[in-house]
């Protein structure tokens, strides 16, 4: 018996379509919005008016890169949340009213679950149980995986997101939107060593980027009194630099729970699993710890439809559907 289904991925600022069958990505089709970028940050209206705009043609473009038709699906796909509420509901609304209309179920996804799911479309897949550190503009956890649909944090930032740190950082520097990755590239050729940021160290596993912004902000605010083009000046050594602080936050919570649950099957997923340095660091650590290490491909790292549609393809296994008075939970936890 075959298993088609459509995903719809809506969450913030990506509007997003794919299509899988029996396990197998057809289709990721991805339509960013650039009307953000005047702005600085995403617009949570203008990216709910912007999902409308793109939703019918985005879906009709997987559907048919797909070669696949709406009778043939099996099952209709959406993120249910975290996200922004105007966001998921353009969603949900088009999800619900497509399986409405073709008679078919209806499957809500966890966006972070899906992140994690994410490293079952391509090979090499993690084992169970592993680790997986889900990093992104909104969220910063560490997860033990035990199984597809069965997660359990064990870590979160009290605070700010690391996604959130290095955007903020980076519009402290003048850096264009969105700042994680032009952060990145500014750091490239740049010294790592060069300036040092003090971090907040949290009980357990838990997180904390509130203390590493402010002060980066301080430090900014400093070298400036002393040399105005201090900025300029030190761009890719200043970029290199916090990024390493940063990610060392990361790693050193990371360390700590392989250390303590034993696993060293590690995983990295989330928008800032594309950055290089993580990349790079992470590699390194499962070198010193014998990790075995899985990060997705760049495509799957950011916000995408593919994700979605692999976790539906395990809910659908399982006969986890929901009902047509399934909202949007933007505060949804893992």
């Amino acid at each position: 018996m075959n298993c088609t289904i459509l995903a719809i991925e809506s969450s913030c600022d990506e509007t997003s379509a794919s299509v899988i069958q029996n396990g197998k990505i057809l289709s990721n089709i991805i339509a960013t919005q650039a009307v953000h970028e005047q702005y600085g940050g995403v617009v949570p209206e203008l990216a709910s008016r912007a999902h409308m705009q793109n939703i019918v043609p985005v879906i009709q473009n997987a559907l048919s890169k797909a070669n696949i038709a709406k009778n043939d699906l099996n099952a209709v796909a959406f993120t249910q949340g975290p996200g922004l509420l105007g966001a998921l509901v353009v969603g949900v609304s088009f999800a619900k009213s497509l399986a409405l209309g073709l008679d078919i179920p209806l499957i809500g996804v966890n966006h972070m679950q899906a992140h994690i799911l994410a490293h079952f479309i391509d090979e090499p897949r993690p084992e169970f149980p592993f680790l997986c550190l889900t990093v992104s503009g909104g969220h910063t956890q560490i997860v033990i995986v035990r199984s597809h649909l069965e997660m359990e944090v064990i870590g979160h930032t009290q605070d700010d997101a690391v996604g959130e740190a290095f955007d903020k950082t980076a519009k402290l520097l003048g850096l264009p939107y969105p700042g994680g990755p032009q952060l990145d590239k500014a750091a490239v050729g740049g010294d790592y060593t060069k300036f040092i940021f003090p971090s907040v160290d949290t009980p357990g596993l838990n997180y904390s980027f509130s203390g590493i912004k402010t002060a980066f902000m301080y430090f900014l605010r400093d070298q400036k009194l002393k040399n105005e083009n201090f900025v300029e000046e030190n761009m890719n050594d200043i970029c290199a630099s916090i990024q390493a602080s940063i990610v060392e936050i990361l790693l050193k919570k990371l360390r700590k729970a392989s250390r303590e649950t034993g696993i060293k099957q590690i995983a990295i997923a989330g928008g800032v699993s594309a950055n290089s340095w993580l990349r790079a660091k992470l590699q390194e650590e499962a070198e010193k710890h014998r990790w075995s290490v899985y990060v997705p491909a760049f495509e799957y790292c950011t916000d995408n439809a593919a994700m979605i549609a692999m976790a539906a393809h395990f809910k659908f296994i399982n006969n986890e559907f929901c009902d047509l008075n399934t909202g949007p939970m933007p505060r949804m936890a893992l």
